[in-house]
């Protein structure tokens, strides 16, 4: 950066900065590189963790059989689309709204955006409760389900649906929490409510000591009594007066503070449904192919899910980090902070999706070892696995874009991908009649996303005025 830069950065500081919170200080004045990894640090261990879980829940649920494990597969993409959205999109809006306010010295609007973020989340929680357990039977016959799977798919949706409301406002309050810079007590919950779940979730499967023996409700009950118990523990840290924000539920709802959130949240989260839309139209197309082929997909493409609390993991810190330098005025310090953040999650996620293409085995068969399963989730590891590298770009460039309120572009990114992935896969499967085929069509659309909003950023889609001016 050029003196003048750097002095024309420290004028656009608001004066409010000289009483800023210490920690919000740090997000400014910090050397980018060590406080990126020491915020993103937890986050992407207890991301990891926390995806671990699931991976440990759809361990034991394949030893029920493959028709249990394809049923859960049927429900998963709705499962994550509203823990993306939840967590990483409108949660993102969330943490980017507090994190620009403090940034800009605005402390009553961040005490405020708290009870604000809760109605939302009681609203779409309680939508989603609604959406899934009305719509789930028509849903998961779409998506290939029928006999047996359907049955295990529908029974696994309704335990976890009728816990969305938790599974929100837990999420809801650890963005509060990551909007001020706080990843460590998110973390720990997580990290806590992780080695819980562990035991808890076979115990229910199974029937294990005084637990009933409730099969694959087991799995979902275990996680909305996870959610239940780590909200309570998120809350109570939030008002007892050790958080930087000083929050109060009875206060006077203002519009202006709703759009705040929504402005980013809405649009993420509508990038966050082509990401799961594009999964489950696949889905469907595997359908045709069988349960084994769709408990191959599915736990295939758990592994392109576990790139999502990695990519999180690193992107909370990314919201934080951009919106408050924004909101402080230091433009060119928040672009370097995204692009920093983006080499990072590029390196992770191409290594995962490398060795998960080298030895897909490894992988599938840590669930199940039916034959037709492990050839459509060697299939697909091998096809898309090479593209994770662009996904972890393209997160990591969106959750910075959030901190900077400008998504056009991710959501530019997101329909195209939606377009190669299943517009190609389509016409590969009328063509071939291979699941790779759909698979490389997969992996071209994760190209397509990263390149995009790489390629938007470094146009200058955040500063359009400063990029032609």
């Amino acid at each position: 950066m050029t003196d003048a830069t750097l002095v024309a950065e420290r004028a656009a500081v608001p004066a409010a900065e000289s009483g800023m919170d210490a920690r919000t200080r740090g997000l400014i004045e910090a050397p980018i590189v060590p406080v990126l990894l020491r915020l993103a640090a937890p986050n992407v261990l207890v991301m990891l963790a926390q995806a671990g879980t699931g991976l440990i829940e759809a361990y034991f649920v394949g030893k029920l059989g493959t028709d249990a494990l394809a049923g859960v597969a049927l429900v998963f993409p709705g499962l994550m689309l509203m823990q993306m959205v939840s967590a990483g999109a409108m949660g993102g809006g969330i943490s980017s709204a507090i994190a620009r306010a403090l940034g800009g010295g605005r402390r009553a609007d961040a005490d405020a955006f708290v009870a604000h973020a809760l109605v939302i989340a009681l609203a779409l929680g309680a939508f989603f409760s609604i959406a899934l357990i009305a719509g789930g039977p028509w849903l998961y016959r779409t998506l290939g389900g029928h006999g047996a799977a359907l049955e295990a798919a529908l029974v696994y949706s309704n335990v976890v649906f009728a816990g969305a409301t938790l599974l929100w406002v837990f999420n809801t309050l650890a963005n509060v929490l990551r909007g001020t810079g706080n990843m460590l007590v998110p973390a720990a919950v997580i990290c806590v409510g992780a080695v819980v779940l562990v035991p808890l979730s076979p115990a229910l499967i199974f029937g294990w000591g005084p637990f009933p023996r409730l099969g694959v409700a087991g799995g979902g009950a275990a996680i909305v009594a996870y959610y239940a118990a780590g909200s309570a523990v998120l809350a109570a840290y939030i008002w007892s007066g050790r958080s930087v924000l000083r929050p109060r539920l009875c206060v006077r709802l203002r519009w202006p503070m709703f759009r705040e959130i929504l402005q980013v949240g809405a649009v993420a989260s509508l990038i966050s449904l082509l990401t799961n839309l594009t999964i489950g139209i696949t889905t469907g197309f595997v359908g045709a192919h069988g349960p084994a082929a769709i408990a191959g997909f599915g736990v295939g493409s758990r592994l392109e899910y576990l790139l999502v609390p990695l990519a999180f993991g690193l992107g909370a810190p990314l919201v934080a980090l951009v919106g408050t330098n924004l909101g402080a005025g230091r433009h060119e310090r928040a672009l370097r902070i995204a692009w920093i953040g983006a080499a990072v999650a590029f390196a992770l996620t191409e290594t995962i999706g490398l060795l998960g293409a080298a030895f897909p085995n490894a992988w599938l068969t840590l669930f199940d070892r039916d034959p037709a399963m492990l050839a459509a989730g060697t299939a697909y590891l091998r096809a898309v696995g090479p593209f994770y590298g662009f996904f972890g770009l393209g997160m990591a460039l969106y959750f910075a874009s959030q901190g900077a309120g400008r998504l056009t572009w991710p959501l530019v990114a997101g329909m195209v991908r939606l377009v190669v992935a299943v517009g190609g896969g389509w016409l590969m499967l009328r063509w071939t009649g291979e699941l790779a085929s759909v698979f490389l069509a997969l992996g071209a659309g994760l190209a397509a996303y990263g390149v995009i909003i790489a390629g938007a950023v470094r146009a200058g889609a955040w500063f359009p005025r400063r990029a032609t001016g």
